[in-house]
C-alpha cells in the first residue's frame, strides 16, 4: 500500500482531465445531438473513471459513474434521443463526480457526498417517455413535465461542485487564523492592527512576536495555511516529449554559448562583466538542471516488469531464481531507458536460461537449490553502469573458443595468446550460440549481437566477465548522451581532450625531483602514499609522440573498480560540457565516450576512462620489452631493483624479473598437496613464501591481503610472497659481495642499508620445480 498515494494522485489528475473534456463534449453534444463520435468519446471517458474507481475501492464514485454510463449507453445505442434535459442530467452527474473527487483529494475518502438524488434523476431521465408518448399523455402530465426541468436545475445547483469562494475568503487574514487557532487573543490582534493604522510599518506577525503575544511556530503555521492549496488537477501538466527534447538541445547550445562568453569576459578582465558572466553561468546551470530533471526517470520503471519475466521463465524451465535489485533509484534519461529496455530483458532471460543451473545441478556442486539473479545500477566515470549478475555455472571458455573456431571467427593458433575476456566476447558475434538445442528462449544465436548493436547505437558498450562455477556478470555501460557534465580539459601534445570529473580522484604534478615517474619491468608507475600506482601515458595510448616524464600531470582515475594514473601534458580547467554522441567510426576506436564544443569553439573528444584503462593494460605487456631495452641502454652500469621486506631482512629482486605486483586476499590462498596456490587470471598460480625459503621466520603480519611479486615466462607464472614492498632503487656493482646462503646470490649496500639479493631462479624452482622444463606445467591449468 506504500504507493497508494501516488496511484490515487495520478487517478485524480487523469479524472480531472477527463471531466474537463466531458464538459466540453456535452456542451457540443447539445448543439449536435446526432454526433455518434461525441457520445462514444464521452462514454469512454466516464467508463474509464468508473473502472479505475472500482479498482481503488471508491464504491460511491463507481456507483455514480455507472449510473451516468448507463444513460450514455442508451444514447449511444439510439434507444433514447439526446435532449437538453438529458444533457442537464449528465452535467449534474459530472458535477457529482467532481464533488467526490474533491472530497477524496481533501480527506482521502468519499465522505458523505450526496449521490442518491443524482442517481434518481438519472434513472428518471432513462425512464422518461419519448416525445410521442408525451403528446398522448393526460392533461396533468404536461404540468409534471413542466416542473421536471425546474427540479433538475434546482437539484443541479444543490449537488453541483461548490462555486469558488471569493479571493478574500480563500486568503484569510493572518490575525483571524491566529485567533481561530487559539494562538493569539482577539484583543492583541486588534491592538496590532491599530498600530498599523497609526503608521507602524511592521507586519502584523512581527508586531505580535516582538510584543510576546504569540509564538514563531504559530506564525509559521498560519502563513502556510493562509496560502491557498494547489489542487492535484493544477499541480501537473502533460508535455510532449519532443518539446522537452527541443528544450534540452537549446539548453545545451546555451551552455556552449555561456562557456564561450565566460572565457571571453575573463580575458577582458572587466570586473563588472565578470560578475555578470558569473551570474549568467549560475542561472544557466540552474536552468539546465531543471530541464534535465524533467527527462530523468528511475531505472525502476523498466525493472518493474522483470520479476514477472523471471517468474514465468524459471517456472517453465523448472528452476528456482531469486531476484535482487540494487540501485533501482538510479535515474536515466527517458530516451535511454527506452533503448535499454529490450537489451536488458534479453540479458535477464539469457541469465535464467544459460546461467543459473537446475536445482539438482546446484546441489551437486555445493550450492543452494535457489539461484540469485542480481540487477545492479550505479554511476561510474560519467556513465551509468547496469549489471546483470547470476551465481550460476559461468561461461565455458573452452567451449566458446571451440565454437568460434568452428564458425571461422578465430584460428586455433590464436586461442593460446588471447585473454579470457576476449574469448568470452565472442558470444556477441552474430549467429554465435553454444546451446545444444534450440528453444523458444534461446539457441538461434540472434540475441547477444542485437544487445550489443542496440547499446552501441546509443553510444554505449556491453561486456561480460565470468568465473567458472561462480557466475557471470553482464555489464552495460550507458553514456550520458543527452547530459551536461562537469569535466576537466587537458592537453596532450597539441590536442585537447576532456575527462569526466566524476572519474578523477586527484591530480599530481611531476616535477622530476620531489615527485617522479618510476619503472617496474619497463612499465611506468608512481608511488602514491606508499603504494605503486600503474600509469597510462595518454600520448602513447593515442599513438602520439611520447613525451618526457618531467613537468607533466598525473590524473588519478577510477574505472572498473581499479585505480590508475593517466599522464597528460597539462590540466587546463573545469567546465560544464554538453555530451554529444559519436558516429560509428569513432565508436569503433573504443577510446572516446563522446564529443563536445569547448569554450574556445573547438571540438574536444571526451575520453572513455574505462576503455582507456582496459586497452592500455593490454598494451603494457607488448611494449614492456622495448621500453626495458631502451632504459637499459640509458642506465648502463646500473641495475634497477625492487626492494622488499621479508621479516626483518631487506631482499632485492631485479626489476627485469618482475612482471606484476599484486595483492591477494588471504582467504583466496588454497593448498594443492603441500604447496600453496591461488586462482589468478583463469590459472592456478603456485606461491612460495620468501620467508620460508630464506629461513626468515617471524610473526605473520596482520591484514586481509598478502603482497606478491609475479614472474611470468613462456605462458607460465609463479608468485613470490613478501611481507611488503619497500622501494624501487638503482644499484651499482661496486659495494657488493657474494653470499653462500641458499636462495641468495649476494648482498649489496642499497640506500645505505645492507640488502640481500634474491636468487630468483632458485625461488622460482622452489615454487614450481617444473617451471623451466619443456613439458607442460601441471600446476598451470585452465579452470
Amino acid at each position: 500500500m506504500e504507493d497508494l498515494g501516488e496511484i490515487v494522485g495520478e487517478f485524480l489528475m487523469e479524472s480531472h482531465e477527463n471531466l474537463d473534456q466531458i464538459d466540453r463534449d456535452l456542451v457540443s453534444l447539445e448543439q449536435e445531438p446526432g454526433s455518434r463520435d461525441l457520445i462514444s468519446r464521452i462514454f469512454r471517458a466516464i467508463h474509464t473513471i468508473k473502472g479505475t474507481s472500482g479498482f481503488l475501492a471508491f464504491s460511491r464514485l463507481e456507483k455514480l459513474a455507472h449510473a451516468g454510463e448507463s444513460l450514455l449507453s442508451r444514447l449511444r445505442d439510439g434507444v433514447q434521443p439526446v435532449s437538453p434535459e438529458t444533457i442537464t442530467v449528465l452535467l449534474l452527474c459530472i458535477d457529482g463526480v467532481r464533488s467526490i473527487l474533491a472530497s477524496i483529494e481533501e480527506n482521502g475518502s468519499e465522505a458523505e457526498v450526496d449521490i442518491e438524488s443524482v442517481i434518481v434523476k438519472i434513472q428518471a431521465q432513462m425512464n422518461a417517455p419519448s416525445d410521442g408518448a408525451a403528446a398522448a399523455a393526460p392533461a396533468p402530465a404536461p404540468a409534471v413535465e413542466a416542473e421536471a426541468p425546474v427540479s433538475v436545475e434546482q437539484e443541479s445547483a444543490e449537488i453541483a461542485r461548490p462555486a469558488p469562494e471569493p479571493v478574500a475568503d480563500q486568503r484569510q487574514p493572518l490575525g483571524q487564523i491566529l485567533v481561530d487557532a487559539g494562538a493569539a487573543q482577539a484583543s492583541d490582534v486588534s491592538s496590532a492592527l491599530q498600530q498599523q493604522i497609526e503608521g507602524d510599518e511592521r507586519k502584523l506577525g512581527t508586531i505580535l512576536l516582538e510584543e510576546g503575544k504569540t509564538q514563531p511556530a504559530a506564525i509559521s503555521e498560519a502563513l502556510q495555511s493562509q496560502t491557498p492549496k494547489r489542487s492535484i488537477a493544477d499541480s501537473a501538466i502533460r508535455v510532449d516529449v519532443d518539446l522537452l527534447d527541443t528544450l534540452m538541445n537549446m539548453v545545451g547550445e546555451l551552455v556552449l554559448a555561456r562557456n564561450q562568453l565566460v572565457r571571453g569576459v575573463m580575458e577582458t578582465g572587466d570586473s563588472g562583466l565578470v560578475r555578470s558572466a558569473q551570474r549568467l553561468g549560475m542561472i544557466t546551470s540552474e536552468l539546465q538542471e531543471g530541464i534535465m530533471k524533467t527527462r530523468m526517470q528511475p531505472i525502476e520503471h523498466i525493472w518493474s516488469k522483470l520479476p514477472r519475466v523471471i517468474r514465468d521463465l524459471s517456472n517453465s524451465m523448472g528452476k528456482q531464481v531469486a531476484l535482487v535489485m540494487e540501485g533501482k533509484e538510479t535515474e536515466l534519461d527517458r530516451s535511454l531507458l527506452e533503448a535499454v529496455k529490450d537489451p536488458l530483458t534479453h540479458l535477464v532471460r539469457n541469465a535464467v536460461d544459460h546461467g543459473i543451473e537446475e536445482p539438482e545441478r546446484r546441489i551437486a556442486s555445493g550450492k543452494g537449490p535457489e539461484g540469485t539473479l542480481t540487477l545492479r545500477a550505479y554511476h561510474e566515470g560519467g556513465h551509468v553502469a547496469v549489471e546483470v549478475a547470476d551465481d550460476g555455472a559461468g561461461l565455458n571458455v573452452e567451449r566458446i573458443a571451440q565454437k568460434a573456431v568452428e564458425n571461422g571467427l578465430l584460428r586455433p593458433e590464436q586461442i593460446p595468446n588471447m585473454d579470457r575476456r576476449d574469448i568470452m566476447a565472442m558470444v556477441f558475434q552474430p549467429g554465435f550460440s553454444t546451446a545444444t538445442k534450440v528453444t523458444n528462449v534461446s539457441g538461434r544465436g540472434v540475441g547477444m549481437d542485437v544487445v550489443k548493436t542496440n547499446i552501441e547505437n546509443i553510444g554505449g558498450a556491453v561486456s561480460v566477465d565470468s568465473t567458472p562455477g561462480e557466475g557471470t556478470v553482464w555489464r552495460l555501460t550507458i553514456p550520458l548522451t543527452l547530459a551536461i557534465i562537469q569535466a576537466l580539459t587537458v592537453d596532450c601534445g597539441d590536442q585537447r581532450y576532456v575527462v569526466p570529473q566524476v572519474a578523477v580522484l586527484e591530480l599530481v604534478f611531476i616535477d622530476g625531483n620531489t615527485t617522479k615517474v618510476e619503472y617496474a619491468s619497463g612499465a611506468p608507475v608512481y608511488r602514491l602514499r606508499g603504494k605503486l600506482l600503474p600509469l597510462v601515458r595518454l600520448d602513447r595510448a593515442l599513438g602520439l609522440e611520447v613525451g618526457g616524464d618531467q613537468g607533466v600531470y598525473i590524473m588519478v582515475l577510477q574505472a572498473d573498480g581499479r585505480r590508475f594514473g593517466l599522464v597528460v601534458d597539462r590540466v587546463l580547467n573545469t567546465e560544464e560540457v554538453v555530451v554529444k554522441a559519436l558516429n560509428t567510426r569513432f565508436k569503433d576506436i573504443g577510446l572516446y565516450a563522446g564529443a563536445t564544443i569547448l569554450g574556445d569553439g573547438k571540438v574536444g573528444l571526451i575520453l572513455d576512462v574505462s576503455s582507456l584503462a582496459r586497452r592500455s593494460h593490454l598494451a603494457v605487456d607488448s611494449e614492456r620489452e622495448n621500453v626495458t631495452e631502451k632504459r637499459g641502454q640509458q642506465a648502463a652500469g646500473t641495475e634497477r631493483l625492487l626492494v622488499t621486506a621479508v621479516g626483518e631482512r631487506r631482499v632485492a629482486i631485479p626489476l627485469d624479473t618482475v612482471t606484476r605486483l599484486e595483492e591477494f586476499p588471504r582467504d583466496r590462498i588454497e593448498h594443492a598437496g603441500s604447496r600453496e596456490v591461488v586462482q589468478y587470471r583463469g590459472q592456478i598460480l603456485p606461491l612460495v613464501r620468501l620467508s620460508h625459503l630464506l629461513g626468515a621466520y617471524g610473526e605473520e603480519l596482520e591484514g586481509d591481503t598478502v603482497s606478491v611479486v609475479v614472474y611470468s615466462e613462456g605462458g607460465k607464472s609463479v608468485a613470490l610472497v613478501v611481507d611488503r614492498i619497500v622501494d624501487i632503487a638503482e644499484n651499482s656493482t661496486t659495494a657488493r659481495r657474494d653470499a653462500e646462503e641458499d636462495g641468495l646470490v649476494g648482498t649489496a649496500v642499497i640506500q645505505q642499508r645492507v640488502t640481500e639479493l634474491l636468487d630468483v631462479r632458485r625461488a622460482i624452482l622452489a615454487a614450481d620445480p617444473n617451471f623451466y622444463s619443456d613439458s607442460m606445467d601441471e600446476m598451470m591449468v585452465e579452470v
